[in-house]
């Protein structure tokens, strides 16, 4: 017995959207048929959309889990869910648990408890470095033979330039990519947010942009050195999206992510009170970063959108701006937040916005998932464009509740999220 889904509205390029019914038998898109016609649903469960919007399930590549170790921050059940209420069908998340993801039984242990608990695909990144220490390689091999799909020191960066180049060199000859936090530790210590107006009218040290864009163009130079699959983590500054524009433009196997809050935000944004919802690493830097990574995501420099969901605790995030952890939520925000600003607003397309969350994702990570027809996997969001909702932190499935975005009226909700066939989360 399949799935009919009657009367969904199917992206036909640009913002054109056209009624469609769509059959999903098993894990696959069986038929995606004219909604004028009637279909045969006897047998079949049906879901009548009701002109909501069908897209392919959204990926990200970026997400903290937490577990193992930190499991009073998120654990992945809870982070599995609350990507399914964002929807999200595919996730990437990253090695810096307790322990780190550097060994093969760790890795494991991390795709178990994804197939026992959790509810969307999860694909595990693995450490670089033992430790994330940046001091001796983790077995790259056997990581990858167990289901590695990169490998990163996501939460610190890689601060040895011959720790990078040999990491890159191992990569590229198994055919892996590198994932890289771009931050040199001897220019942020002690600092919570940019340099910027926000830094300059409370007396703080600041964070400069060259702290990620020094590391990200020592990262070209070794890329091209060693012909590795090179990934920038949560681009957030004009120096860094004119670094990797430029090695493109030379056909470095370059790629590069960004975050919805380094596109809305900017430290000028940064309340008075101090609150720590508001404190990311990446830091939020000038309107001027802002528009050059609108325009770098525009303009192909930047190819895809990651959430980088980083839930902490309440406890954790009321120690204040100094002493909090830096990261956000991201998962059940992400698509209404761009959605409104530049979707709704006409600034981008609603094919450009869906591209870069599901398409555009799959493709540089050479992912078989992130496109809605007949004989693909039956990975499905059903999205409402239309109903406009507050922002809630205390309905999120997460067990983090650390946003800035509290309140923010937005349009653009999932509605019913489907992996493979199977309905994971439902208004």
């Amino acid at each position: 017995m399949g799935i009919w889904i009657l009367n969904a509205a199917v992206l036909n390029g640009g913002n054109e959207l056209a009624a469609k019914h769509v059959l999903v038998e098993g894990n696959q898109i069986e038929r995606i048929i004219e909604a004028g016609t009637a279909p045969d649903t006897s047998g079949h469960t049906v879901i009548d959309a009701q002109g909501k919007f069908l897209a392919p399930g959204l990926i990200d590549m970026h997400v903290h889990l937490r577990e193992p170790g930190f499991e009073y921050k998120e654990t992945i059940a809870t982070g599995t869910r609350s990507a399914a209420r964002g929807g999200f069908t595919t996730i990437a998340c990253m090695p810096n648990t307790r322990p780190v993801t550097d060994t093969v039984e760790t890795l494991k242990y991390v795709l178990n408890k994804a197939e026992t608990e959790g509810v969307v695909r999860v694909l595990p990144y693995a450490c670089i470095t033992k430790n994330e220490l940046g001091r001796e390689l983790t077995d790259f091999e056997a990581l990858k033979a167990a289901g590695a799909i990169g490998f990163t020191d996501d939460g610190v960066g890689v601060q040895s330039a011959q720790m990078m180049k040999d990491a890159m060199a191992k990569a590229a000859s198994i055919g892996m990519p590198i994932i890289a936090h771009c931050e040199d530790n001897t220019l942020v210590e002690g600092a919570a947010v940019s340099e910027g107006a926000f830094a300059r009218k409370h007396g703080l040290k600041g964070i400069p942009n060259e702290s990620e864009a020094i590391h990200v163009g020592r990262d070209i130079l070794l890329a091209e050195a060693t012909g590795v699959h090179y990934h920038v983590c949560h681009v957030s500054t004009e120096q860094s999206v004119r670094l990797i524009r430029q090695a493109k433009q030379i056909g470095i196997k370059v790629t590069a992510e960004v975050c919805p809050h380094h596109l809305l935000l900017s430290d000028e944004d940064i309340p008075d009170s101090m609150d720590a919802n508001w404190k990311m690493n990446p830091p939020l830097r000038t309107p001027r970063d802002v528009r050059a990574c609108i325009e770098g995501l525009v303009d192909g420099t930047i190819d895809i959108v990651v959430t980088d969901h980083a839930p902490h605790s309440e406890e954790e995030k009321a120690r204040g701006l100094q002493l909090a952890p830096f990261g956000i939520v991201g998962f059940e925000t992400a698509f209404p937040l761009l959605y409104t600003k530049f979707v709704a607003t006409g600034e981008w397309t609603l094919q450009f916005l869906v591209d870069k969350m599901t398409r555009l994702p799959a493709e540089v990570f050479g992912l078989p998932w992130g496109i809605l027809e007949a004989g693909r996997t039956a990975d499905l969001t059903l999205i409402d464009l239309e109903t406009e909702k507050e922002v809630n932190p205390a309905e999120f499935e997460s067990k983090g509740r650390n946003t800035p975005f509290t309140g923010w009226k937005l349009k653009g909700w999932p509605a019913m999220t489907m992996v493979e066939g199977k309905v994971v989360w439902s208004e």
